[in-house]
C-alpha cells in the first residue's frame, strides 16, 4: 500500500492550494483518510478525516471554514483545499489512511497505519 501526496507549494498569506494523496489501494472505499501536518519544531498535528464513503468529515478548529476535505473513490484520490493560507499554516502536510467503514472521528496519527511521504507548504506573510 501507498500514499503519494502532491501539490504543495509557496504561497501568499490569503492564497489557495490543493493538495492531493494518490492511493495504491484496491479497495480505498474502505479506508478512511486523514490529513496531518507538521511545523518545523512542533508535533504532528490533525487536521481533517473523511470517513471511507466520503459522506462524514472532520476538521481542527484551526482549519474549519478554511479547508475542504474530499475524495474520489474510483481515482483513489483524496484532496485537501486550503484556502485562505495563514503563515501558521506552514507546515510538511501527511496523509494517511486505514482500513475503516465507520465514520467515528480518528484524529491520532496511532489510528493509522499507511503513511504518505508529505508534501511542504510554505505561506509567506
Amino acid at each position: 500500500v501507498q500514499l503519494q501526496a502532491s501539490g504543495g507549494g509557496v504561497v501568499q498569506a490569503g492564497g489557495s492550494l490543493t493538495l492531493s494523496c494518490k492511493a495504491s489501494i484496491r479497495t480505498f472505499d474502505q479506508y478512511r483518510v486523514a490529513w496531518f501536518r507538521q511545523a518545523p519544531g512542533k508535533e504532528r498535528e490533525f487536521v481533517s478525516m473523511i470517513a471511507n464513503d466520503g459522506n462524514k468529515t472532520y476538521y481542527a478548529d484551526s482549519v474549519k471554514g478554511r479547508f475542504t476535505v474530499s475524495r474520489d473513490n474510483v481515482k483513489k484520490t483524496a484532496h485537501l483545499q486550503l484556502n485562505s493560507l495563514k503563515p501558521e499554516d506552514t507546515a510538511v502536510y501527511h496523509c494517511a489512511a486505514r482500513w475503516s467503514t465507520t465514520s467515528a472521528l480518528a484524529m491520532f496519527d496511532s489510528q493509522y497505519n499507511y503513511w504518505g511521504q508529505g508534501t511542504q507548504v510554505t505561506v509567506s506573510s
